[in-house]
């Protein structure tokens, strides 16, 4: 039964900006005198502290049919039009965006001495605002972001026809690249170190403790704090958070554990972090991650501390946790919901208070961006390095956490801090190649003392079954055909002997050989998949001499 499609429902009673032609078709004309008596959209309840924004500024000042198209679009945004977007977007469409691009309109009309109309929109408008852009002087990254946010207002209302623009030629309205190469200024957040991790965690402890005394007042900061913990140990983003809602822990199939549900906007989906209630047991890796029962604990006390809150709370807040009633001089006694600005000043003033310093000496800073990474990092340590549960942990693929999540361990560089003092050394001595000895499975780095050598003088390793456990075991692409050589003749020994062990002794052998060995080859780009089934097809036509029946009668003689 196929699915019923749901229509969104939207406002349809956003005006559009009507314009009638002249007859000599010169300029436009607009149906509403200008400026128009509403100058300010209001904002819906999102996670930040903007509610509106006035577009008045920019009014009378030889932009205005412009800003009151910009002024439109924005309202059609929120009523759910053209595109769906989040309210959140759209305050970064409107302060990131317009703002300034409507600051550079207003500079543009001063300069040519005349009134812009929406006819005058063009290349060089554009060409223009990236240059009034570059002359700020801010990174690269900062102006493509508000170029970006400004580009979808204005990409909206060509497609509506309110202004014209070519998508074609030297003359194309928008520019192919702006930024090219911008991914090279870009620098993520980094996750913290072990060392960073603990005094962050030790302080955010201790800052969270007052929450349990029955005496203590539950203001922004002290809600913050709990926030920050919950955060850090459950790696989910802001937004799902913040908007974590009161019946967000769930029943689990598993006794003493239950389910953290947050709703992630972007997906249009849930996200589940498993907790569990049994503080004593070690978490178990799952395809969620698994917590204890602090975490649990400390969000059913914000939800009995908030309580008593929600009958003067908004109806924007009513729903969520992170509820608080305002000790500032303006809002007081209102209820609030936390806002992404509470949290940074919540971070400022737990690193000032319990003087943290990161691994070079300097103020410690940190952001939810980096306690997810820290988190993501985490997991991959206990996991010892399972990228696929760390993604599940994440929420997200494994492609995208190994990219943007992960960073090398210490281990790590040890490990490639020594294959370059080893290819350093090749180079010199002009033996490059030499650290690994060809086999019949492939490369091994010691056929003489290795992990399953015999160690006896002068005795070489013939322990090819335990090769693909073997920490001294290599395989390139030029070692496939063996490979596949010797996984058909695992298989022909089926027919030689006793099933029962076979499965026992050889039946792990082929999965290592697809699943570890290829599978991760294919992954990483080591091997191409046109190599990999050329030497597969070759091994099963004619394979290598050693592993054939003609040369070695029984696999025996090889364990």
């Amino acid at each position: 039964m196929a699915k019923k499609k749901i229509f969104v429902k939207t406002d349809i009673s956003i005006p559009q900006v009507k314009l009638t032609h002249r007859k000599d078709n010169t300029s436009l004309v607009f149906a509403e005198e200008l400026p128009p008596l509403v100058q300010v959209v209001i904002f819906s309840s999102n996670t930040t502290k903007y509610r509106k924004f006035d577009f008045s500024p920019w009014y009378q000042v030889g932009i205005d049919e412009i800003t009151y198209a910009c002024q439109i679009q924005i309202s059609r945004f929120l009523a759910g039009q053209d595109i769906e977007v989040e309210t959140i977007t759209v305050t970064q469409y409107c302060r990131s965006g317009l703002r300034p691009f409507l600051n550079y309109l207003t500079l543009r009309a001063v300069a040519l001495e005349r009134a812009l109309t929406l006819a005058d929109f063009n290349r060089g408008m554009i060409d223009g605002f990236l240059a009034h852009l570059a002359d700020f002087g801010t990174s690269i990254n900062t102006q493509k972001t508000t170029y970006n946010a400004a580009k979808t207002v204005l990409a909206t209302l060509g497609r509506r026809g309110v202004v014209g623009i070519s998508d074609s030629g030297d003359d194309a309205t928008f520019p192919r690249n702006p930024f090219p190469n911008s991914n090279r200024f870009v620098k993520g957040e980094t996750s913290l170190s072990k060392n960073e991790r603990t005094k962050f965690a030790n302080a955010i402890k201790t800052a969270v403790m007052p929450i349990w005394d029955d005496n203590s007042a539950l203001n922004g900061h002290l809600l913050a704090c709990a926030f920050l913990v919950v955060a850090l140990h459950t790696g989910r983003n802001a937004t799902p958070l913040l908007e974590m809602s009161r019946d967000c822990l769930r029943n689990h199939p598993k006794d003493n554990s239950v389910f953290l549900v947050l709703w992630k906007r972007r997906g249009q989906n849930t996200s589940k972090v498993v907790l569990r209630a049994d503080s004593n047991q070690e978490g178990i890796l799952e395809s969620t991650p698994t917590l204890t029962t602090n975490i649990e604990r400390l969000i059913r006390r914000i939800i009995s501390l908030t309580s008593p809150l929600l009958i003067d709370a908004p109806d924007h807040v009513r729903g969520r946790v992170w509820i608080y009633s305002s000790n500032a001089h303006q809002s007081k006694g209102k209820v609030l919901g936390l806002t992404p600005q509470v949290i940074d000043r919540a971070f400022k003033l737990i690193a000032e208070e319990y003087d943290l310093i990161d691994d070079n000496g300097d103020p410690l800073r940190v952001n939810l961006s980096r306690l997810r990474k820290t988190f993501g990092n985490r997991i991959f340590e206990l996991s010892n390095g399972d990228i696929a549960a760390t993604a599940a942990a994440l929420g997200n693929s494994p492609k995208v956490a190994d990219e943007h999540y992960l960073k090398p361990d210490e281990n790590t560089k040890k490990n490639w801090k020594f294959l370059g003092e080893v290819l350093v050394q090749e180079l010199l001595s002009n033996t490059i190649g030499a650290t690994y000895k060809e086999t019949p499975m492939g490369k091994c780095r010691d056929i003489t003392n290795g992990q399953y050598a015999p160690k006896n003088a002068g005795a070489t390793c013939m322990s090819f079954l335990n090769c693909l456990r073997c920490m001294h075991y290599a395989i390139t692409s030029d070692d496939l055909y063996k490979l596949f050589s010797f996984y058909y003749r695992i298989y022909e020994e089926r027919s030689r002997m006793d099933k029962r062990r076979w499965g026992r002794e050889y039946a792990h052998i082929p999965r290592l050989i697809d699943d570890y060995i290829v599978a991760e080859g294919l992954k990483r780009g080591v091997f191409k998949a046109a190599a990999v089934n050329e030497a597969r097809e070759r091994a099963r036509i004619a394979p290598h001499p050693f592993w054939s029946v003609d040369l070695i009668t029984t696999l025996e003689i090889v364990t």
